[in-house]
């Protein structure tokens, strides 16, 4: 399979979001797919996924979120509603150039799993449906109900500066069942210098900006507006403490979405699209062929 091409699509503001295009729908007649990943990630930990899903014959296009990857990073628009716009812009861009991009299904894993139902709430005549990877129930308030609280709990701890091959080798020690494509991925969320130190792709300013968006984002009071097929994937750990409110959210889910689905990986890491790309590339495809997505 050739790697995917890498181009750059403009949404509104003229920002610029990257795009790793592995197929289109004039090569592909299965359905077109938009891979979103999570906060302070990138379009590459899709890789594996992504050539998965390909495999199955669908069109498959990953994109980096502003402010990450190789997407631009302006100063603003990290919002919950104008990232969710960007992902539109995106859909609309590529609905122009190929008119079978219509309806994409959309899977975001993480943030990104709140991201695609905030769209399927607010732009749901835009896509089929929409898949959430352990996320898209994260509502960080029921966790923390202060904020400078949240703040501290889940700033990420200070990586600039450090050998580029100590993070590899941390990453590998933390994800031994990983492949060399999904660790290569996530390495991907950082610059490499020319001292061979890391410097995160997502600053610091804008990861507590989107970070404080997550906080104020309550997916259960959007699960009521969404007219389109949603699948949940969520992850568990052995005595994950995260399971049971993953649970309780799920149940809000089930009674409020029209069209609802749910399959757990257990044990799964957090990001188990990469940990699994092709059981995980087997779930949405036969969610397709059984007509969820329909």
């Amino acid at each position: 399979m050739e790697a995917p091409r890498s181009r750059l699509l403009q949404v509104r503001d003229g920002v610029r979001i990257h795009a790793r295009e592995w197929t289109t729908p004039h090569t592909h007649a299965g359905t077109p797919i938009i891979l979103i990943h999570g906060l302070a990630s990138n379009a590459r930990l899709w890789d594996g996924a992504a050539r998965a899903l390909v495999r199955h014959g669908h069109a498959v296009t990953a994109i980096d979120l502003r402010g990450h990857g190789q997407s631009d990073k302006p100063d603003h628009g990290y919002d919950m509603a104008s990232v969710a716009l960007d992902v539109v812009d995106v859909i609309a861009q590529l609905q122009t150039e190929h008119p079978a991009w219509e309806k994409p299904l959309i899977i975001g894993q993480s943030w990104g799993g709140n991201i695609v139902i905030e769209v399927a709430a607010h732009h749901h005549d835009l896509i089929r449906g929409s898949v959430a990877v352990d996320g898209g129930t994260i509502e960080l308030q029921r966790i923390f109900p202060d904020w400078e609280q949240c703040k501290r709990f889940l700033t990420p701890p200070p990586l600039a500066g450090m050998p580029a091959v100590r993070l590899e080798q941390a990453m590998r020690a933390a994800h031994p069942d990983w492949s060399t494509e999904a660790i290569e991925g996530a390495m991907a969320n950082m610059e490499i210098l020319t001292d061979d130190t890391i410097r995160p792709r997502l600053t610091l300013e804008r990861h507590l900006e989107i970070l404080r968006s997550l906080w104020e984002h309550r997916p259960s009071d959007l699960y009521p507006q969404i007219a389109v097929p949603v699948m949940f994937t969520p992850a568990s750990q052995t005595h994950d403490p995260m399971k049971n409110t993953k649970i309780e959210m799920l149940t809000v889910a089930e009674q409020s979405l029209k069209n609802f689905r749910v399959t757990w990986f257990d044990p799964a890491d957090h990001d188990l699209h990469a940990q699994y790309p092709d059981q995980f590339a087997d779930t949405v495809h036969t969610a397709i062929t059984e007509g969820f997505f329909a």
